[in-house]
C-alpha cells in the first residue's frame, strides 16, 4: 500500500496546486489537462519504484487515488485563493460593467446575481468538493492508464515456480 501511496501522494498534489491557481486552473479546460497530467505522473513514479513492468491495473489505481487526492486538495487550497482573489474579481467585473454603459439591463443583472453567488458557502465548499473528487478519479485513472501505458518498461517479472516445489532459504548465521 506504500508503494502506491507516495506516487499518488505526489500526482494528488501536481493536480491539487495546478487545478486550484488562478489562470493556470484554466489548463483543465482542455480535456482536464492537470488530472489527467496528475495521473501520469503517479504512474511514472510507481514505475520507477518497480524493477518490472507495472500493470493496467496498477496504473489505474494509483491515478484514482491521486484524482481523489487532488479533488480534496483542489478544493482545500481553492479557498484561501478565492478569499485573496476574490475582491480583485468582484472589482474586475465591475470595470468592465462601468465601461460598457450601452450593456443591456437584463446582462448587468445577471453579472449582479453571478458575481454576488460566487462568494464561499458551506454549499458551494460541498458542491465544489464532490465536482472535484468525481473529475478527479474519473480522469485521474485515465491518466494513470495512460502513465502505465507510456512508461511501461519491457522486461517481464520471473516466472513462478512450477508448482509442488518449495523454496529453500538457507540457514540463518
Amino acid at each position: 500500500m506504500a508503494e502506491r501511496l507516495q506516487p499518488a501522494f505526489w500526482g494528488g498534489l501536481f493536480i491539487g496546486v495546478l487545478s486550484a491557481l488562478p489562470f493556470v486552473q484554466a489548463g483543465n479546460c482542455c480535456c482536464c489537462l492537470w488530472v489527467v497530467s496528475g495521473g501520469v505522473l503517479a504512474a511514472y513514479l510507481r514505475q520507477q519504484q518497480s524493477p518490472y513492468a507495472i500493470a493496467a491495473s496498477e496504473g489505474a489505481l494509483v491515478g484514482l487515488m491521486a484524482g481523489l487526492i487532488g479533488g480534496v486538495l483542489t478544493v482545500v487550497i481553492s479557498i484561501p485563493m478565492f478569499a485573496i482573489t476574490g475582491p480583485m474579481q468582484q472589482r474586475l467585473v465591475d470595470w468592465i460593467v462601468s465601461v460598457n454603459p450601452d450593456m443591456p439591463p437584463e446582462l448587468r443583472d445577471a453579472i449582479a446575481r453571478a458575481s454576488g453567488e460566487a462568494a464561499l458557502s458551506a454549499v458551494s465548499i460541498a458542491f465544489s468538493l464532490v465536482y472535484h473528487v468525481v473529475a478527479g478519479v474519473i480522469f485521474g485513472m485515465l491518466g494513470g492508464l495512460l502513465g502505465a501505458a507510456i512508461f511501461k518498461k519491457n522486461t517481464l517479472p520471473p516466472p513462478p515456480p512450477p508448482p509442488g516445489t518449495m523454496e529453500v532459504l538457507p540457514p540463518e548465521p
